[in-house]
């Protein structure tokens, strides 16, 4: 009898929307996440994440699935249901690029505190054709002081490390981050091995 080996991964399929983020696409089923991380109550600095996920052609992708996870204003992690419920901030979000149209995505959430280095987000991404997430983290253009001395930033090439700082767009909305992610090509965003 011969052993068999390992099968492959599988690539991830249009199925995000209906499991994971259903009521964005008006399907009948409650979402367990949204992109909404922080109640109006929740302390700290209310801040808008928002960009388009692109192809290597600069193409949106209209697809993909962002996950996103923080501490909070003062660089607390939130552990439990009943701090999430009592802070009014939850640390992790979930949202679809199919919803805003042209590969958009927006998350509602507070500025993270600094913990280990720069304030950052963690993101992940999943989308069909690509077998397993792809990691990347979020820094902000206003925190440059931070950022020069934040190890997991430095390691990133000097040429790359852009493509990780969200710029600061204040509106009459009020304060936002854009940030972009290109999965493929010159303007490439810098994913991290894990």
């Amino acid at each position: 009898m011969s052993a068999l080996g390992q099968t492959p991964s599988q690539t991830v399929g249009p199925f995000f929307a209906y499991g994971l983020v259903p009521a964005q696409y008006s399907y009948p089923f409650r979402s367990l996440f949204d992109n909404r991380l922080a109640q109006p109550f929740a302390a700290g600095e209310h801040v808008r994440l928002f960009g388009t996920v692109r192809d290597g052609d600069g193409k949106p992708i209209e697809d993909a699935l962002l996950e996103i996870i923080q501490v909070d204003a003062a660089g607390n992690p939130v552990n439990t249901l009943d701090q999430a419920r009592t802070s009014g901030f939850r640390g992790f979000g979930r949202v679809g690029t199919g919803t805003l149209g042209g590969g958009r995505y927006e998350f509602f959430t507070v500025k993270p505190g600094a913990v280990d280095g720069a304030p950052h987000i963690t993101m992940v991404v999943m989308m069909r054709g690509i077998l397993l997430h792809a990691f990347t983290r979020v820094y902000f253009e206003d925190e440059a002081a931070a950022n020069a001395s934040d190890e997991a930033l430095n390691a990133v090439p000097a040429e790359r490390r852009s493509t990780l700082i969200a710029r600061k767009v204040v509106s009459g909305a009020g304060v936002g981050y854009e940030f972009d992610i290109h999965m493929q090509g010159d303007q490439e965003t810098a994913f991290f091995d894990l």
